[in-house]
């Protein structure tokens, strides 16, 4: 019996005016609202994991707090920190490794442009092995700098591209002036699918303080604990040793120590605020869409009162009735789950793809077949329970008045 209910439904969908497809609009905006943005949302989530290098889950970043002006991590800060902060952290017992970075911004002159960006330090012995792993990329073409360089640099992957503005890709073994000084290109590093990490000019520690003039100047300081599961304890440490050195009291940290957790855990914060708000719109285009499929089923009720009068007279019972109108306006809100979902989709991969080209990432449209499942799924009972009203009086009238109707 139900699966005749289900084919005649069908049947009689078929011959809907567009008064009731219409009514399907709420529910399609809602799902369609609800899949596309929940998977651009996830595809973000990710996409800002990768600028911001939070992947690595051993690495702990100290920077100076009281930013004054746009520019990179601790470049702006009034009071920077220095060499003397950086010995303090590495004497912590339960630090295992603390790294100087610098980035500075600058300009670079190739093929007769000039472009503006940033260029980041590259320490020396064991600290470079311990960057070039956290960078967990080799040299897509020529070779990484080595201690003995000097006069060199190695650029991000966008330079080998043509994607920085030079009209000209650069390669290893080309001049470049920076800060109009000639720097020699000794290699480009993998594509990171970062616009940061893709687009930096990487030299070694020394160049780069002669070159800016940093003296002890320090933008970041990455601290390798010795126990990455005391990742805590080893960031509570360090805060302790900053607060004294730097003569500031517990809650007036001039400085800023960031785990790769904290990290994330703020980043989803935000995500999870953006997509509550997606779902609460959603849902209120699913109740206008809920709302209209009552009208709609309340109007065919009125509409087919003589077909339901020949129903009851040739054996129809009113559960027979009540399942037929049921059914047909769970179909109704199927129909429009359905359409959205594959709408909400196409979206969704053509979102991931547009922050791809964006940002450069090398992010995977991400297809979540359980979110489409249960977003049809949901649509199915939505519209069957605005039915239940309609479906309820369609059962109940009487075959005679229905026939006279």
């Amino acid at each position: 019996m139900i699966i005749d209910s289900f084919i005649l439904s069908l049947k009689n969908l078929k011959h809907r005016g567009i008064r009731s497809w219409l009514t399907l609009l709420g529910i399609f905006i809602g799902v369609t609202a609800v899949v596309s943005l929940i998977s651009l949302g996830n595809g973000l989530q990710l996409a800002v994991s990768s600028q911001f290098g939070i992947s690595s889950t051993e690495l702990i970043t100290v920077e100076a707090g009281g930013i004054t002006g746009a520019g990179p991590p601790g470049s702006g800060a009034v009071n920077p920190l220095t060499t003397k902060e950086l010995d303090a952290i590495e004497k912590i017992s339960s630090v295992k490794r603390a790294t100087r970075r610098n980035i500075a911004a600058g300009k670079l002159e190739y093929n007769d442009r000039v472009v503006f960006g940033y260029a980041a330090s590259v320490p020396s012995g064991d600290d470079r092995k311990f960057i070039y792993e956290q960078l967990g990329k080799g040299a897509v073409e020529g070779r990484l700098l080595k201690d003995s360089d000097v006069g060199k640099v190695f650029l991000g992957y966008n330079f080998y591209v043509n994607k920085v503005g030079l009209d000209k890709e650069i390669i290893s073994g080309k001049k470049v002036l920076i800060n109009d000084k000639e720097f020699e290109v000794v290699g480009i590093l993998e594509k990171q699918g970062s616009f940061i990490f893709d687009n930096v000019v990487y030299m070694n520690e020394k160049d780069m303080i002669d070159l800016f003039d940093l003296g002890d100047k320090v933008d970041i300081i990455a601290v390798q604990p010795v126990d990455k599961n005391e990742m805590d304890k080893t960031k509570a440490d360090i805060e302790r040793v900053l607060r004294r050195i730097r003569n500031v009291k517990e809650g007036e940290e001039d400085f800023v120590v960031s785990t790769p957790e904290a990290s994330l855990a703020s980043i989803n914060g935000i995500l999870a605020g953006v997509k509550a708000f997606i779902v609460i719109v959603a849902f209120i285009s699913i109740f206008i869409g809920a709302l209209g499929i009552v009208n709609t089923m309340t109007t065919s009720v009125l509409e087919r009162k003589g077909e339901i009068g020949i129903m009851k007279s040739i054996g129809a019972r009113n559960e027979h009735i009540f399942m037929q109108f049921f059914i047909e306006a769970g179909l109704l809100g199927l129909l429009g789950g359905l359409v959205g979902a594959l709408l909400g989709t196409l979206l969704g991969v053509l979102g991931t793809q547009g922050i791809n080209s964006f940002i450069g990432a090398d992010l995977k449209p991400n297809i979540d077949f359980m979110l489409i499942f249960f977003s049809l799924i949901g649509s199915f009972l939505i519209g069957a329970l605005a039915g239940i009203i309609p479906a309820m009086r369609a059962s109940k009238q009487n075959p005679v008045d229905a026939l006279r109707g």
